[in-house]
């Protein structure tokens, strides 16, 4: 049974290795990417700008509570069971109200997470139309993001097509933006003229593996 095993496990990485051989695929860094794009900076300054907004309205919120907290402890010796069940209202309401504020702004796709998002997403689309154009202009399979979802264990410099998408953003500076060294022939003056990169997958070459979902 173990052998019938091995010989399925074999059979399957060979089938793999041939069609590595037909496929080309590259990685970038979209987080460094993104940090690049004035319009992504803009977007954050925005979005922070309104957490501070809403921040220094649940202080004013929290300050009129403490208020009455304080207020009520003061005078509770004072007050008729009718008062004091008054005063205690207004206070449970003016905590409620509080939080539900709080959950509202900044709860889990409470506002700010969604005008985040409604503000960063044309940014993302420029990025995603320069990603297609670099795809398409080097004739690739797959792109990977080194940020995102996929682990990568180990990547090839060979592979990292990060410049050429600032390139296509009109990001790129006298020095090379992303570190490591650019694909092979890969010319700051002239990139159309890169010729295109082994089909094949170098050994020790990048290999995404996916996260295991806890």
């Amino acid at each position: 049974m173990k052998k019938y095993g091995y010989l399925v496990v074999a059979v399957l990485v060979s089938l793999w290795a041939t069609n590595a051989q037909a496929q080309r695929f590259g990685y970038i860094d979209s987080e460094f990417i993104l940090q690049k794009m004035p319009d992504y900076a803009t977007a954050q300054a925005e979005a922070e700008k309104l957490a501070q907004a809403w921040q220094k309205e649940i202080e004013n919120m929290r300050a009129e509570l403490e208020k009455l907290q304080k207020s009520y402890q003061a005078e509770e010796i004072l007050l008729t069971p009718d008062m004091k069940t008054k005063r205690q209202d207004e206070i449970n309401r003016k905590d409620a109200e509080l939080r539900e504020f709080q959950r509202k702004m900044f709860g889990f796709e409470g506002a700010l997470f969604k005008r985040r998002q409604e503000l960063i997403r044309p940014v993302q689309d420029q990025l995603f139309e320069a990603v297609e154009k670099v795809v398409r202009k080097r004739g690739l399979n797959f792109m990977f993001d080194k940020s995102g979802d996929v682990v990568m264990l180990y990547t090839d410099p060979r592979h990292d097509y990060t410049e050429f998408v600032l390139e296509e953003l009109g990001l790129t500076t006298t020095e090379q933006n992303a570190a490591g060294p650019r694909p092979p022939g890969a010319l700051k003056d002239d990139p159309a003229d890169v010729p295109p990169l082994p089909a094949s997958v170098p050994p020790g070459g990048t290999q995404p593996v996916k996260k295991k979902n806890n």
